[in-house]
Formats: C-alpha cells, sequence, structure tokens
C-alpha cells in the first residue's frame, strides 16, 4: 500500500485510518515511515498489534491535536512533502525544456532571410511538459542558466528564445567537452545573443554595407554584361570581415590568410585586401587579346595587403589565388598559415590564422573538405583554429538544397570537429556582429576551428549573364522584391535615432565619388604606361629559369664529410633499444660509412636530406607512411622496442649543432588535402624543401586537381 506518496492532506482520515488498521494486522505491510510513527504514538491507546478496529475510531493520541499536532498535523507535514516533490517534478521538466532550447532551437531560429515561417517543434512548446500559462508566475531555480538564480518561469522561456530562437540558432550541444558547451552557454545566455553595438561600430558596419553595394552596383551599370560573380545578397560578409580582421588584431593576430572561391572575390579584394579600385577597373578595361595566354580571370586572382586596425596596429592579409575549384583552396590557405607560425617560431598559434570563405553547395559536397577538416587537429598540421565562414546561397548553380546534400544544414560536415555551428541570418548585420565576435573569442580561447553560416541569397544568377528564372521563377520573385541588406540596415539605425538619412547620404557620396574618380583613372591610363609589378616578399630574392640569366651551381659533397653524416645516423642514445631488424640495417650503413659496402637508395636519399640540413635548409616531407617509407625501406623515424610508450628518435635532427630540423610526419590517408597543405606550406617556406610523398605512384592521381 502506497503511503507518504499518496495524495492527502488533514481530512483524509478515512485513508489514515486504512493504513492505521493495515499496520495493526501487520506492521511490516506499511511503509518504515508510519511504522515508526504509530510506534511511538500507541502508548496510551490500550491497542496492540492484531486489534480490529472500526472505521471511524480515532485513537486520541494519534488523531487529537494534542499530541504534536496529531495526524493531522503529520498529514500536513505529508502535504508539505508532496508539495516539495512536486517542485522537483516541476523543476525536471524545465530543465529539459531548457536542454531542448540548447539542444534544438537552432530548428525554430529566424535564420533565412527568404522564409518568414519557421518549423514548431513541439519539445520546445511548454505544453509538451505539462506546463500551462498558470505555470509562467512560477518561480523556478535557474541553476546553470546566467542571471539570477530563480526567476518565473515565463522570464526563463524569453531568455531562451531570445538567445537561440532568433536571427542566430546555435549548434553546439553535439560537444563532448562539458567545459566548452559551459563557456558558450555563459557568452550566449548572458547576452541573449546579441551585442549592444556603440553609434560608432553600426556607422562602421553601415559604411561596410554601403562599401559592399556600391562596387557591385558600380561595375554592373559601367560593364555592363561582365562577369564578376557578384557578392548581391550576401553584402553582410564584407563588414563581417571587417570585424573578423578587428578581433584578430585584438587577440594578437599578425598575418591572415584567406582563402575563398569566385563569389564575392572582387568585393573582398577591394574592401577587405585593400585592392584599389583603380586596379580592378584597369582589369575590367584590358583588351584579354593583349594578355597573350598569360596572366588569369579577375575572380581567381589573389592579392597581399597590410590592414591597419582602429587600434593602430598591422596585419599582413593574403588572399589566395584560386582557380574554379571551389574549396581546394582550403589546405593551401592551412599550409600557408601553418608555414607561417613555422617561420616565426610560433609553438602555440598565436601568430597567424586562416579564414575560409567556403560555398554552401561545395562545402558540404566536395570531399577536399572533409579531408582538410581532418587535418585541424593533427599535430603536423594543426593551425590553432581556423575560420570557416559559409556563404550559403541556399543554391548551387542551379540545384536546390534538397537535390545536393542529405543533410538539414550545408554545415554539418563540421560536426565532425565537435566544434559550434553559428547558423546567422546575413540581413541582420548586428547578429552577424555577435556570430562572428563569439566566433573569434572562441578560436582564441580554445584554439580549436569555428564555424558561421551565414544565410543569404544571390540576387543575380550563378553570374551576371545567367537567369535564374528559368529554374528558380518563385525563389527569385521573392528575391527581386527584397532591398539591399544596406537599405534595411540603414532603416534600422534610423529608427534608434542615433543616427541620420543625412549622415547615410554623405557616407554614400563620399564612396561612390571614390569610385569614380578611380574609374576616371582607370580610363585614362593607356595600356603602355601600366606598371609593372616588382618582386617583393619572402620571394624576392628568388630567381631562376633560363630568362634569369642564373648560373649552375655545384652540389657535390666530399666523401669525408658524407661518411661523417652517415655515422651520425647510426648512432642512438644509451639505453635505446630498437627492434633486432633494424639494428642490422644501422650497422649496414655503418659499413656504408666506412666504405666497406656500396650505398643503397634509402642510404642516399638520407645523406641527401643530411648535406641540406647541416647547411641549414629546412626539410618537411610528409606523406601517407612517411616516417617507415611504405616499403620500409626509409626509416626516418626509430623506436625503442623496450619502453611500453612510442619513444622515437629521428636520426636526421641529431647531426650536429645549428642545424635545421628535418620534419618526417605521417599524414592522414589524403592525397588532396595533404598535397594542398603541403603546397601551401612551400608558398611560404621558400627557403625550405618541402616534399609530399603518395603512398605509390598511383596515389598521386587522385591529387591531380592540386598538381593541376
Amino acid at each position: 500500500m502506497s503511503d507518504l506518496n499518496a495524495p492527502m492532506d488533514a481530512q483524509s482520515l478515512a485513508y489514515v485510518e486504512e493504513i492505521y488498521q493495515s499496520y495493526l494486522n501487520d506492521p511490516t505491510s506499511v511503509a518504515t515511515e508510519w511504522q515508526a510513527y504509530f510506534d511511538v504514538n500507541l502508548n496510551g491507546n490500550g491497542l496492540a498489534p492484531g486489534t480490529q478496529i472500526k472505521p471511524g475510531f480515532k485513537p486520541a493520541s494519534l488523531f487529537n491535536s494534542g499530541n504534536g499536532g496529531g495526524i493531522a498535523g503529520y498529514a500536513a507535514g505529508v502535504s508539505g512533502d508532496r508539495r516539495k516533490a512536486d517542485d522537483h517534478e516541476l523543476q525536471d521538466r524545465v530543465s529539459q525544456l531548457i536542454r531542448n532550447y540548447r539542444v534544438r532551437g537552432h530548428m525554430c531560429a529566424m535564420v533565412n532571410p527568404l522564409n518568414t515561417e519557421v518549423d514548431t517543434l513541439p519539445e520546445l512548446m511548454p505544453e509538451y511538459y505539462g506546463l500551462s500559462e498558470s505555470d509562467m508566475s512560477t518561480v523556478v531555480s535557474t541553476t546553470g542558466i546566467q542571471g539570477p538564480d530563480r526567476r518565473p518561469l515565463g522570464k526563463i522561456l524569453e531568455q531562451l528564445k531570445n538567445t537561440y530562437c532568433r536571427s542566430i540558432g546555435v549548434q553546439y550541444m553535439h560537444i563532448d567537452d562539458l567545459s566548452i558547451r559551459e563557456w558558450l552557454q555563459r557568452r550566449m545566455e548572458g547576452c541573449e545573443n546579441r551585442l549592444q553595438l556603440t553609434k560608432e561600430e553600426q556607422v562602421r558596419i553601415f559604411t561596410k554595407l554601403t562599401d559592399s553595394v556600391l562596387i557591385e552596383e558600380f561595375i554592373h551599370k559601367k560593364y555592363l554584361g561582365a562577369k564578376r560573380f557578384s557578392l548581391e545578397g550576401a553584402e553582410s560578409l564584407i563588414p563581417l570581415l571587417d570585424m573578423a580582421m578587428e578581433s584578430a588584431g585584438e587577440h594578437g593576430i599578425e598575418e591572415v590568410v584567406i582563402g575563398m572561391a569566385h563569389r564575392g572575390r572582387l568585393n573582398v579584394l577591394a574592401n577587405i585586401a585593400g585592392k584599389s579600385p583603380y586596379q580592378i577597373f584597369r582589369e575590367f578595361e584590358d583588351n584579354p587579346a593583349d594578355k597573350k595566354g598569360s596572366g588569369d580571370v579577375k575572380y581567381h586572382m589573389g592579392y597581399t595587403n597590410n590592414w591597419k586596425t582602429l587600434a593602430g596596429k598591422t596585419i599582413q592579409l593574403a588572399l589566395c589565388f584560386n582557380p574554379s575549384h571551389l574549396e581546394y583552396v582550403n589546405p593551401v590557405a592551412m599550409g600557408r598559415v601553418r608555414a607561417r607560425q613555422v617561420r616565426a617560431g610560433d609553438k602555440h598559434h598565436d601568430h597567424s590564422m586562416a579564414i575560409l570563405i567556403h560555398g554552401d553547395a561545395a562545402v558540404i559536397g566536395e570531399g577536399v573538405v572533409q579531408e582538410s577538416l581532418n587535418l585541424s587537429e593533427l599535430r603536423g598540421y594543426r593551425t590553432g583554429g581556423t575560420l570557416h565562414v559559409v556563404v550559403n546561397n541556399q543554391i548551387g548553380f542551379t540545384t536546390s538544397p534538397d537535390e545536393s546534400r542529405s543533410s538539414r544544414y550545408a554545415t554539418d560536415i563540421f560536426k565532425m570537429l565537435a566544434v559550434p555551428i553559428f547558423h546567422v541570418n546575413g540581413e541582420d548585420p548586428e547578429a552577424v556582429a555577435q556570430a562572428i565576435r563569439l566566433a573569434m573569442d572562441f578560436r582564441k580561447q580554445f584554439k580549436r576551428d569555428v564555424v558561421i553560416d551565414m544565410y543569404c541569397y544571390r540576387r543575380y544568377g550563378h553570374n551576371e549573364g545567367d537567369e535564374p528564372k528559368f529554374t528558380h521563377p518563385q525563389l527569385y520573385n521573392k528575391i527581386d522584391a527584397r532591398k539591399t541588406v544596406r537599405e534595411g540596415y540603414l532603416q534600422h539605425v534610423l529608427g534608434m535615432g542615433d543616427f541620420t538619412r543625412a549622415e547615410a547620404d554623405v557616407i554614400e557620396e563620399q564612396r561612390e565619388q571614390r569610385l569614380e574618380d578611380a574609374l576616371a583613372k582607370a580610363r585614362g591610363q593607356k595600356q603602355a604606361d601600366k606598371p609593372v609589378a616588382k618582386r617583393s616578399g619572402i620571394w624576392s630574392h628568388y630567381f631562376g629559369g633560363p630568362e634569369s640569366g642564373a648560373k649552375d651551381v655545384m652540389t657535390g659533397v666530399a666523401v669525408e664529410r658524407l661518411s661523417q653524416l652517415l655515422k651520425r645516423q647510426t648512432e642512438l642514445p644509451k639505453g635505446f633499444t630498437p627492434h633486432p631488424k633494424i639494428m642490422r640495417i644501422l650497422k649496414q650503413r655503418h659499413e656504408m660509412a666506412e666504405g666497406k659496402r656500396g650505398l643503397d637508395w634509402a642510404t642516399a636519399e638520407s645523406l641527401a636530406f643530411a648535406t641540406l640540413l647541416v647547411e641549414g635548409t629546412q626539410i618537411r616531407l610528409s606523406g601517407q607512411d612517411a616516417r617507415r617509407g611504405t616499403f620500409s625501406h626509409r626509416h626516418a623515424a626509430i623506436y625503442d622496442v623496450s619502453t611500453p610508450i612510442r619513444e622515437r628518435i629521428i636520426p636526421l635532427n641529431h647531426l650536429e649543432e645549428g642545424q635545421a630540423k628535418f620534419d618526417v610526419r605521417n599524414s592522414a590517408l589524403s592525397e588532396n588535402g595533404v598535397l594542398g597543405f603541403d603546397y601551401g606550406y612551400s608558398l611560404d617556406m621558400p627557403d625550405s624543401l618541402v616534399i609530399w610523398e603518395a603512398q605509390f605512384g598511383d596515389f598521386a592521381n587522385s591529387a591531380q586537381v592540386i598538381i593541376d
């Protein structure tokens, strides 16, 4: 029979009598709490176990108020316990609701500017947990949520909706690390995922949106029909990158490498990389016939420049060249960042970072993305976190999302890294500001990748000569009806009262006049007067080829020196125990060093590496099984078989004092990703020998895009 858990109050005497009769018949048949109570209060009643009582019998010491309140007082206490149990049950239901907002709130967030109707999930509705409107005023514990310890339930729901279901939807509960989840919850729920911007910050966002819109419209009018793969519909990318660069400066970053495809590249070149509009217009003015097969199209070109932050710090910014291979630039940019960190002696990855700008169809569709992401936490490829920005046009060339991916989001591939994914409405620049600030702070705090999925659209087709209504008439009817992001944001800031239409007009006039001046200069400049680009940077003192006049140099090494270097490679630390077969190889190499045995191929390779290392040339060799060698020939790393840990020595790093480093890495089972990474590494490490080794020659076939 149930007891303390039964619903009772001071009037439930019939129920108590039933329990009491059960006790008298068999004390063990009732709950221990009731046994204890009846045992204490039987004295004076003249009753003993086994006694039958009639309905309505009320032993005085049990049922009157003169004995500590009697059963009425006790029943009231039981009722209080019941209320406590009810409170715990309510709190449990509230906790489930809070968790589901964190897990699934992103599915109801208003991140798609083309869709004003969002999903309604039953598990985010109070009714799903038996909560009604009358419960909204109930004060409950808010442990685990930023804010006061106890608040009305309605206030908690408002905070959760604002944090997870407005213009930012966040996926982060797939992250196993509790400290990361709690850090994100504090940062998001504390401000309800909204930045409080100053007027100056709002004006800067508006100015960057103005720049973004004007250059696209300007080129569209002045070079009608020219391909530019415009950013219109995704203009918020420019203030996003602007804020990313400013945050990078605050975090002590000195170099940023950007990788992106062609969509919006001219805009990024002009408004982020700092390429002058004059140079861009000159390229539009050029006659392609004059190029005689050299050069590349405008929206493939890269650029390097210095970025000055508002605080006066200088960041070297490099936008990678990239042909029409979309995502293949990802590992190249990552490799460039790794090389810069190595060159700067930056073991903690604080010196430089990569920003990768993806398209929604390509980021989920191209395998090189997965290969690149897999490198992000590997020791020989780690860069301390890449900022990934997906310009989510919600369409491929003409392909809809439901035709191009099997997942809900284009960014679901990033879940493999256990990092946060911020889905944000690109038509809400202040939500974009919150997302980029949070993303950059996350990267600094945890040295991990982070993802911003910016929902937007393409105002024109795949390019400006394309007619998108052939395949998506309804979609483009919606797009045609939308004003620019700049105009929408202007209405927002005007409504706040700190910014006037006159101020906005001045900004627009000044920025447009700058473009007009650049165009006039470009059209007035003759082709023959174009300045010739000068060699600069880390490659400036390198030259070669028949046209350079460079002479061949002697590369031979004295036999005595080779003997010395080979002997050093056969010497192991005292107490180090290699595999017996390795000992045999080392003995043979020692005999080679003494001229008693001819050199084999692997030894000759090792000697070639050694001569470069002692001359100060760093070597990076990576590939599948590169340390041992696919055919067990290299053994660049030797392992101690007598210890439970994989203690190893790399003899080529112990030749003599002052030598360069031999960095040999076993890579992931990857062709495109690893070769792209090491190609990028070589671009920013000209004084090193960088080698990628395919496990077998035919493995290189899969990396043909990088080779091209």
